[in-house]
């Protein structure tokens, strides 16, 4: 008979309580279990004691036996000390999909495009040099007399 440490809800609708049981791996996530070890309330804050009870000795003498713990009690049994955890690392899974690096490229091209034309019009002779300080306050356009090509009558 497979054994397994797992949680079994109860509480009601968006108030989630569980139960840390010991139950063949064959029956219903809620249903029929061997022994009840612990109760788990994730309402409450992750520092709070009552969070998570768990009666190690028993849990030590259902995993000698062979039951094999989840994911989530495994943590649990991590935290009293009774099991040691090994690290997990998926690279992949913080990896963007397919369409979210398409477009990425597109975003930097569209930006080195950006990054051309600004240094392009800055190299095509765009002067950017303050006029001298005794010709600041003389008139400078089309409309002044020193731009036109005919002389000044008068």
């Amino acid at each position: 008979m497979a054994l397994s440490l797992r949680l079994s809800r109860g509480g009601s609708k968006k108030r989630p309580y569980s139960r840390i049981v010991v139950a063949d791996a064959r029956s219903p996530r809620d249903g029929r279990f061997i022994e009840k070890i612990g109760t788990y309330n994730p309402l409450l804050a992750k520092d709070s004691p009552e969070r998570v009870k768990l009666d190690a000795d028993r849990a030590k003498h259902w995993l000698s036996v062979g039951a094999q713990p989840t994911d989530r009690v495994l943590r649990f049994l991590d935290a009293a000390g009774v099991k040691e955890r090994a690290a997990r690392s998926n690279p992949k899974k913080g990896e963007p999909g397919e369409k979210a690096k398409e477009r990425a490229e597109e975003r930097a091209a569209k930006e080195a495009e950006r990054a051309e034309a600004l240094a392009a019009a800055s190299n095509q002779g765009v002067s950017t040099e303050q006029p001298a300080e005794g010709d600041a306050d003389a008139p400078t356009g089309p409309d002044t007399p020193e731009s036109t090509d005919q002389p000044a009558e008068g």
